[in-house]
């Protein structure tokens, strides 16, 4: 609780006090009415005071229509019409409402107050072997600087000195800590565990990570949810419409009994009275601002939450669009495959071990940078003796030839062997096959592809689970290795070979197939499918960890590329919007039963707090729950 909420809760506790003293007082003394109305201002003014000031100032700047103007017209007519109690106890009650409120919307932007401690303060300069420490705004791309056990790395770069453990929790919301060495890219934000490391600074501060995941939080609120705008619309006519309605009827049902003269035996005087105390209790239940806060909260917290998940949402809007999604698309290299060749089958020929084939192909493929090679070398496992080798010669579309431990080593697709004259067995497996001959001799088959992610298959039993109708996969890949990857998955449908532009095509496809009310989401690595991230009604940019073209094309970010932080994001999603039904709802309905009553005369002052207050703190309550979704 910050210092203005004490100061809330202490004029609270005084004005409470004073106002049970006073009831015991006056009920035992019974004092004169005039003298009740000066004890009892005192409770009112301790509490209200600031209410007050600030219809005042409304007033005073045109902007009359607001809870503060309905708060002081209510207690001041109880106070004009001898309520002491009734006056000061709605003021009472709407102040506890409100330091209830402050509380619940301080709890939710903790979230976003742990994310936004990402910012780093300083970095550590180093020039001509002096450390210095500067803002991290003053460090210019290619400069030196380092970072200790315990420190916030400020800038994106590359280490080119020692190595560590780092802690990405902040961003990613996974408590792993990820190993960095030598060689490795960092960016800003994570903090350094272990050891002090050297980094050449490959961004400016305002164009690293940090700055842009800082930038699109802060500025997540500017764009609202359809839900969010309608009650900013609807309170904007809401709250002068009660206004002229508790006008008209403190004054044209007493008119209409006095000039018929059906005042009876209540007197005139009494009448007024009666229908004034009618409007006033009208007014004090039709504050809106269990709407006007909830909503809001609900929609903050939901976002907090995703925040706090390593899932960052650039506006409500985009967390309204996710709950009613039903077709989810994805890209399939690096969002549901890591993106990285491995080794995944060996066939060796008969009389050779996987091991023999493995040395051979590996050896060959040496000299090679291409993904294949290191793969290859990878999975071969042991250090490559140059000594062993000569001769290796590159032949373009096909592979490469090389004389290792003076034997002649094949190794490629099968048109290289096809032209050697070679005999080989082909394979229908998916993925890139390395086919291998020794001395003119079929030694066997080693099959790369793309690994499926763990939680992949997972991940779309859950998106399923969740009410989608329809995942498709778009890949760039053969149809073989994108129909293998599918049915490991588990997606309703792939469309293989196709460039960007037919990406966007497929996504226009799906989205003439859809009907209004229903969304659809892409998910890509949002650096190759920028078009139909945008395209997308969602776009959803995966593995997204530095990446400046996600979070710019992006509108849900996932700082991670794990696929089952969507179904979360929309566990998330739903839940949040959930919520926000069940406030408006339950708010209107109450409030509206509320209002009838007291326009009969049913309902007093103590049912209006409860239908202001009681309301208001009941949809807090519920709004906090988007805090909580696990």
């Amino acid at each position: 609780m910050n210092q203005k909420q004490k100061k809330v809760l202490y004029r609270i506790i005084i004005s409470f006090t004073l106002l049970i003293l006073l009831t015991i007082l006056c009920s035992v003394f019974e004092p004169p009415s005039v003298l009740q109305g000066l004890l009892y201002l005192i409770p009112y003014l301790v509490i209200g005071y600031d209410i007050l000031r600030k219809a005042l100032k409304g007033i005073r700047n045109h902007q009359v229509f607001d809870e503060n103007f309905l708060m002081a017209v209510a207690t001041v007519g109880a106070f004009l019409l001898g309520e002491y109690a009734e006056g000061s106890a709605v003021m009472l009650f709407y102040q506890i409402g409100e330091l209830f409120q402050s509380v619940a919307v301080g709890k939710s932007r903790q979230n976003i107050a742990d994310l936004m401690d990402i910012r780093p303060d300083y970095a550590n300069l180093l020039t001509d072997g002096q450390i210095e420490k500067v803002d991290p705004d003053d460090v210019e791309i290619g400069s030196v600087i380092v970072v200790n056990p315990g420190e916030k790395i400020p800038i994106d770069g590359r280490i080119i000195a020692g190595k560590t453990s780092l802690d990405t929790s902040a961003l990613t919301g996974e408590s792993v800590p990820r190993d960095a060495a030598e060689g490795s890219d960092v960016i800003s934000g994570c903090i350094n565990l272990t050891g002090a490391i050297q980094l050449e600074t490959t961004k400016e501060f305002g164009e690293s990570t940090v700055s842009k995941i800082l930038d699109l939080v802060e500025n997540s609120s500017m764009k609202k949810a359809r839900m969010e705008n309608f009650i900013t619309r609807f309170a904007r006519y809401y709250t002068p419409a009660v206004c002229y309605a508790a006008l008209a009827l403190a004054i044209l049902p007493p008119l209409f009994l006095t000039l018929s003269g059906q005042t009876g035996e209540m007197g005139l005087l009494q009448v007024w009275s009666d229908w004034i105390t009618r409007a006033l209790t009208f007014l004090v239940i039709s504050c809106p601002c269990a709407l006007v806060i909830s909503v809001p909260l609900s929609f903050f917290g939901g976002i907090g939450c995703a925040s706090s998940k390593g899932i960052l949402v650039k506006g409500s809007n985009y967390l309204e669009a996710l709950a009613n999604t039903k077709y989810v698309v994805f890209d399939k290299t690096g969002t549901l495959t890591k993106g990285v060749f491995e080794v995944t089958q060996i066939h060796p020929a008969d009389g050779i071990t996987d091991q023999e084939l493995l040395y051979f192909a590996a050896y060959a493929e040496s000299a090679s940078s291409h993904p294949i090679g290191l793969s290859l070398r990878k999975a071969y496992g042991e250090m490559i003796e140059i000594s062993r080798i000569k001769d290796i010669e590159e032949l373009a579309g096909h592979g490469v030839k090389a004389c290792v431990d003076g034997r002649t080593v094949l190794a490629g697709n099968e048109k290289l062997l096809r032209l050697e004259g070679i005999a080989c067995e082909s394979r229908p497996e998916a993925g890139t096959l390395v086919y291998v001959a020794v001395d003119g001799t079929y030694a066997g088959c080693i099959v790369i592809s793309d690994i499926v992610k763990p939680s992949a298959q997972a991940a779309i039993a859950s998106l399923k689970n969740s009410g989608v109708k329809r995942t498709v996969m778009l890949t760039g890949d053969s149809q073989n290795a994108a129909l293998q990857a599918a049915r490991e998955i588990g997606v309703d449908d792939v469309k293989s070979e196709l460039l960007p532009a037919d990406k966007v095509q497929e996504v226009e496809k799906l989205l003439k197939q859809k009907s209004d009310k229903e969304m659809l989401a892409f998910v890509g690595d949002g650096i190759n499918d920028a078009p139909v991230l945008s395209r997308a009604d969602v776009g959803i940019a995966m593995g997204a960890l530095g990446s400046d073209a996600a979070i710019e094309a992006a509108d849900i970010v996932l700082m991670d590329d794990d696929p089952a932080k969507i179904a979360l994001a929309m566990k998330i999603s739903i839940k949040t919007m959930r919520i926000v039904k069940e406030n408006i709802v339950f708010a209107l309905a109450v409030k509206a039963v509320c209002l009838i009553l007291s326009a009969f005369g049913f309902a007093g002052m103590w049912l209006a707090i409860f239908a202001d207050v009681g309301v208001m703190v009941l949809a807090v309550l519920n709004a906090t729950r988007t805090l909580r979704i696990r």
